[in-house]
């Protein structure tokens, strides 16, 4: 869900030994503005999204949720705004075969209920989020670790998985079930956060009022939902996120347009996503409070492989077809202002090992002639039914989702001839409702925002046969070799090399159709200082100081 290059500190070497030394707050300080003072008591105010569930680490995996879950739990390490792992409460992170890991965490933590944070918090959370009675929709995070199979099935009686091992207080030990080249670079992603004992006793009830044990924790009644989150600072939090601010009040806001007005007005502090209306004239109107640089994200569209119109070989070509006539560049040019940048792959090219040059990417290009062609083959293996329209489903407090969906939509019309219309949805959180009940006519809005630095992280939990964010279904039994592959590889740099080859299997399936690669346009009110956007861009809002 959730940053500028991917770190080499976690390259493993040619001996395949790897340690992360603690870090301390120095390791927080490198990846933080300069600067400071302000008023340490004063609260800042940003915009976000009602979270799609309740605010438990293994099943957070969207924005709204995920920019809170980062500030009140934290876990082995962070990511700085360059994208570096800086430890958190690993102590140290040792291997020597990139299957059998030995993590050590730091003594004397605790959560803001005043339990301790032990080897075991981490062990019971990650079990948690793996058990498929749990539901967790994070669970394909835990796939790696050996006993995942057995605690994943369906019916599964078997509730922990034999990798996990409590060795002591400050000692777990983690078998994986084969070698895995990005494995240390995944353990800061929120699905890997520790529970309190507290959370196991009612998961729901503790969603909606969790006691984490990052920078910050929950106001008293802080979750007013569809309203606001207020956090104030966590007093027991002692890593290098630690906040310069009174606390952050995330305002939830309907559309982006209304939070852009508040932000003009001072009545917002941060805004992390200037909506495409403003995006012409948001550097001079914000008078240097403003950024615009790329992110670990992208834009696509989601073609859902139970969609019978879209099944088989026909399918394959109708998809390429729907890809090669949207005019990609039409609308960076006229509702983005030029501020984003045309797609060539399914990841970012803020990440190593990212390829412009992938064999087959072709199909992302403009070409309306080529897509007509493609359609009339689709349809001499299978007629397409004009008799309901082809839709874009969308939500509507997405900032320039409405503007881009609407030009989409009429491109495909006027190139291939189809009936073909917009679907909106009132907010995020109904859109990902009914896709993941599996409701969507057409295609629908996508998109990704990096949780660790990997281009693996754009590949196996987004198109992975069941991996919980494959909105599409999509399954390929080539794809999932070429992946597994690339993890066993013995260095970040070949693993990088089989993941592009694998997207090679993405480019022919489009099991969805990459856009264009994000950038982060925000800006930030008078009453605020030292403001940073990370590499995946989110502010750091621990950083940010009120004047």
């Amino acid at each position: 869900m959730r940053y500028n290059r991917a770190s080499k500190a976690l390259v493993l070497s040619a001996a395949l030994a790897l340690t992360l030394s603690a870090c301390g707050s120095g390791g927080g300080n490198e990846a933080s503005p300069s600067g400071g003072g302000g008023d340490a008591t004063k609260v800042i105010s940003a915009n976000t999204t009602e979270p799609e569930s309740g605010l438990l680490p293994a099943d957070t995996n969207e924005v709204g949720g995920g920019r809170v879950m980062d500030l009140i739990f934290t876990g082995l390490v962070s990511y700085g705004a360059d994208g570096k792992p800086v430890n958190e409460l690993a102590e140290s992170i040792e291997t020597t075969d990139a299957q059998n890991y030995t993590i050590k965490i730091k003594a004397g933590q605790k959560f803001s209920n005043g339990e301790a944070v032990t080897a075991k918090s981490f062990v019971d959370a990650w079990n948690f989020g793996a058990a498929a009675k749990n539901a967790q929709k994070n669970s394909y995070f835990f796939e790696s670790i050996k006993g995942y199979d057995k605690v994943s099935a369906e019916g599964a009686t078997v509730d922990t998985m034999e990798g996990l091992k409590v060795v002591d207080d400050t000692t777990f030990t983690v078998e994986l079930g084969r070698k895995e080249s990005d494995f240390p670079l995944r353990l800061g992603y929120t699905a890997f956060f520790p529970l309190p004992e507290a959370a196991f006793a009612d998961p729901k009830a503790f969603g909606q009022n969790p006691a984490g044990n990052g920078p910050y924790k929950l106001a008293e009644n802080g979750w007013q939902h569809n309203e606001q989150i207020q956090l104030v600072p966590n007093p027991d939090y002692s890593g290098p996120r630690k906040p310069t601010n009174g606390g952050v009040n995330f305002k939830i806001y309907s559309t982006t347009e209304a939070a852009y007005q508040d932000l003009l007005s001072d009545n917002l502090d941060v805004l992390d996503q200037i909506p495409p209306s403003s995006l012409q004239n948001f550097a001079e109107e914000l008078e240097g409070r403003s950024v615009n640089q790329p992110y670990a994200g992208n834009a696509t569209l989601t073609i859902s492989d139970y969609l019978p119109q879209f099944a088989g070989e026909a399918g394959k070509l109708r998809r390429q077809a729907i890809s090669m006539s949207i005019d990609r560049q039409q609308i960076i040019d006229k509702i983005y202002f030029g501020n984003k940048k045309i797609a060539t792959d399914f990841t970012s090219p803020v990440i190593d090992g990212f390829s412009d040059a992938i064999p087959g990417n072709e199909v992302l290009k403009f070409d309306a002639a080529k897509a007509q062609e493609l359609w009339k083959q689709a349809d001499e293996i299978k007629a397409w039914d004009d008799s309901k329209p082809f839709t874009i489903a969308y939500n509507v407090d997405g900032a320039g989702n409405k503007e881009y969906v609407e030009a989409a939509v009429n491109q495909i019309k006027n190139t291939l001839g189809i009936n073909a219309e917009p679907k909106p949805y009132a907010t995020f959180k109904e859109l990902r409702e009914a896709v993941n009940k599996k409701e969507m006519t057409g295609a629908h809005r996508t998109g990704w925002q990096a949780d660790y630095p990997s281009l693996y992280n754009f590949l196996g939990p987004l198109y992975g046969t069941g991996a919980g964010s494959n909105d599409g279904n999509y399954s390929s039994k080539e794809f999932d070799a070429k992946i597994a592959e690339g993890l066993s590889a013995t260095s970040v740099e070949e693993g990088n090399k089989i993941f592009n080859e694998s997207q090679e299997i993405l480019l022919k399936d489009l099991p969805v159709i990459p856009l264009w690669y994000q950038a982060a346009q925000g800006g930030w009110s008078k009453n605020v200082d030292n403001v940073q956007f990370g590499w995946n861009g989110v502010p750091l809002y621990y950083a940010v100081t009120a004047k």
